[in-house]
């Protein structure tokens, strides 16, 4: 990167690239330049690429380290089991905030739309997707399709056994310790590159949808955009404020940059790296943040699992005519908390909306009316999933007491492409480093 750039601040740097992809985008939507729009896209594509090709290599030798590192596996499952509580409990208040908003604003009510042409998508959700995508049929084909879910399984168990087996399998931990430190000095290299991928991202996006797609859906659109900016901007920082006595602008100052790429990437895994990498910088331990972030990137969707299933179930009871009663309103709550493992395997709103619709026994098709606007939903989606995969971490380190809360008060000040790493996972600071007993 030129030495002049060096001197401008990394947020600095991805919010040039976010106003200038804008402005390209605007260009090439208003006078057609096909050229550039495909530019655009080539620019964006090829950086998310690059981040999820990171993904599996560092899931995978992360967890191993992680697990090995950990003293006991009491202390790994208590950190587990908290982690899928704080998961549940912020899905909870999501969905609720969701189901407020739709019986609010009713956004179903008085849009006229073809349901005719309203055909179910391809790829639809079902309860045993979560015992049949979880346990992979062979472990070449998880890394190969970059399933994460699976690699975390993976890794989980083989950490356990190589912890379980002692002195003999400290060779192979050694491997997945050089693995590690490699996979992220290349991923050093990679994020730097987030200024220019912010740039393509966004400019694609404005190129190729505009806003004028909104227009008969402007109420649902502003429905799913205000209830993630009160699940991003008050019940997160009530949550960092109440459980974790941690202020909340020093958390969005350290996730920021991780929480803008969501936006404009439109993907959890693809951000995991950043996300993972600003958990870290946040002062959460290593060994935990490298189960918590990947394991929060296939099952924590806040925006896309729990706010958006809400309200687009009760825009589609509303275009079809149906009515739904409190026992409907429970079973919405029920799927966005339970529902977003058992689509693990299948990653996505849609396809967490139609386990939604099948499960209140609203048409499928009525997911197909959403899809024009879909990306543009995305954006504020997946950006409140993000905060949520960095909020649980932090709050659960806080809660254990093994926040670094020097580093976390010092987040926003540090720069996210420092190569130095915050925790230190050498096996002589576990004392240090093992979670307190509860």
């Amino acid at each position: 990167m030129p030495f002049g750039l060096r001197k401008i601040p990394f947020s600095v740097q991805i919010l040039l690239g976010l106003v200038l992809g804008v402005a390209l985008g605007f260009l090439a939507r208003s006078n057609d330049l096909s050229w550039l729009t495909s530019t655009l896209h080539t620019v964006g594509g090829l950086f998310v690429q690059l981040l999820k090709l990171a993904v599996p290599p560092l899931v995978f030798t992360a967890i191993v380290v992680s697990v090995v590192s950990l003293r006991g596996v009491a202390n790994a499952a208590r950190l587990a089991l908290k982690t899928l509580l704080w998961f549940g409990v912020t899905a909870l208040i999501s969905v609720g905030i969701g189901i407020g908003l739709g019986l609010l604003t009713n956004p179903g009510r008085g849009v006229t739309l073809d349901l005719g042409g309203a055909t179910p998508p391809k790829n639809t959700g079902s309860w045993t997707d979560f015992l049949t995508g979880i346990v992979p049929t062979n472990p070449v084909g998880a890394f190969v399709e970059g399933n994460v879910l699976q690699i975390v399984f993976l890794a989980l168990v083989v950490g356990a056994a190589a912890l379980l087996v002692g002195d003999a399998a400290e060779p192979f931990v050694a491997l997945n310790r050089s693995l590690l430190e490699i996979v992220q000095k290349a991923l050093w290299w990679v994020i730097r590159l987030a200024p220019i991928g912010t740039l393509g991202l966004i400019g694609n996006a404005v190129a190729s949808y505009g806003w004028d797609l909104l227009a008969p859906l402007a109420k649902f659109t502003t429905a799913v955009y205000v209830g993630c900016a009160i699940v991003l901007f008050v019940v997160y920082p009530l949550v960092l404020v109440l459980a974790g006595r941690l202020n909340p602008l020093r958390f969005f100052a350290g996730a920021w940059p991780a929480i803008e790429l969501a936006f404009v990437s439109r993907s959890s895994v693809g951000t995991m790296p950043v996300t993972q990498r600003s958990v870290e910088r946040l002062g959460v331990p290593r060994e935990y943040a490298s189960f918590a972030v990947p394991f929060g990137a296939t099952t924590k969707m806040d925006g896309c699992a729990a706010i958006y299933p809400a309200l687009a179930a009760i825009f589609v009871a509303q275009v079809f005519g149906v009515d739904l009663g409190v026992t409907d309103y429970l079973l919405i709550a029920f799927v966005s908390v339970v529902g977003s493992a058992a689509t693990a395997g299948l990653t996505g709103a849609i396809v967490m909306l139609t386990l939604t619709l099948s499960t209140l026994g609203l048409p499928l098709a009525g997911a197909g009316l959403l899809l024009a606007i879909d990306p543009i939903l995305d954006m504020i989606r997946t950006a409140t999933n993000v905060a949520g995969q960095a909020l649980v971490p932090t709050v659960v380190a806080a809660r254990e007491g093994t926040l670094d809360r020097a580093a976390y008060e010092s987040a926003g000040r540090r720069d996210l492409t420092d190569p130095e790493p915050v925790a230190d996972t050498r096996p002589d600071r576990q004392d240090e480093l093992s979670p307190v007993p509860a």
